[in-house]
């Protein structure tokens, strides 16, 4: 079986690599909304390392409901530890599962997934089994 390669962007700064996965992103705004010195889509680079500081890059990153953006500080060492995992059902959005995943697709490919995981409810999104946001744009209900 093929894996899927997900395309990783990574950013940094003297004490933090932040990493954004572009494919696993559901567009729900809340980095930019929420520290938009740092996350903003009008610029290229979108991420400025230098719009914040470490602590509230961490924050905004914490908030970040699809996992799509992600961290590790430069002097931390690399944890293999198993997490258990935790699946929330979204009011009127996708069904997020926090913890690793092994995912099988439709045409047999495969993929692990990380931290969080936002999987399409409402039928609508043209990344399944991934959620994109689409429910927003059809008005699920859910």
């Amino acid at each position: 079986m093929a894996e899927n390669r997900e395309i990783t962007k990574e950013y940094s700064n003297a004490d933090l690599r932040v990493y954004w996965k572009p494919n696993t992103c559901i567009h729900a705004k809340k980095c930019w909304k929420g520290l938009l010195q740092v996350f903003n889509p009008q610029n290229r680079p979108w991420v400025n390392m230098e719009g914040a500081t470490t602590k509230r890059i961490m924050k905004q990153i914490d908030e970040c409901p699809s996992g799509a953006l992600s961290y590790k500080m430069k002097n931390e060492a690399v944890e293999d530890t198993q997490q258990e995992t935790e699946v929330k059902c979204m009011e009127n959005g996708p069904l997020m599962v926090m913890g690793d995943v092994h995912i099988t697709n439709s045409d047999g490919s495969t993929e692990k997934r990380t931290k969080v995981t936002a999987f399409c409810r409402c039928g609508a999104s043209t990344n399944k089994p991934f959620c994109d946001g689409k429910h927003n744009d059809v008005n699920f209900v859910g």
